[in-house]
């Protein structure tokens, strides 16, 4: 009876994590810009990686299949939203987006400083003091 609530359980885990990835998937579809999507995608992947792991702990039970599960969880929370943010920084740089939907611009500022800072460093002279050749 035990065994049958797990694997009812684990079901359920793998159901709803099945659902996340649809979800992900609608709104990768249907979301207009980069960063909404981006949105959709990173959201659900962790949520449905950890019902994912759930399901299969229950399944196996065992310890030792826990263990090796629980580095893929530790290192996928840790990457993906690295990645996630590298992604929206690159979109937004590059004007995939639609502003009309951004509420808080906190990253326009940084870009601007960083502009200003690049056009008030002096321009590198050659070491030689001499122009570069020309090559053919």
């Amino acid at each position: 009876m035990f065994d049958a609530v797990l694997d009812l359980i684990a079901a359920v885990c793998i159901f709803l994590a099945a659902v996340l990835s649809v979800a992900a998937g609608v709104g990768i579809i249907r979301f207009p810009d980069a960063l909404s999507r981006l949105h959709a995608a990173t959201k659900p992947q962790i949520f449905g990686l950890l019902l994912t792991i759930t399901a299969i702990a229950l399944e196996e039970r065992s310890v030792a299949t826990l263990l090796a599960l629980v580095p893929v969880f530790v290192f996928q929370s840790l990457t993906a939203p690295v990645a996630a943010h590298m992604v929206g920084r690159a979109a937004y740089r590059t004007g995939q987006l639609d502003t009309a939907t951004l509420v808080v611009d906190e990253l326009a500022p940084a870009i601007e400083r960083s502009e200003e800072s690049f056009a008030r460093r002096p321009e590198r002279e050659n070491d030689a003091g001499s122009e570069p050749s020309k090559s053919g």
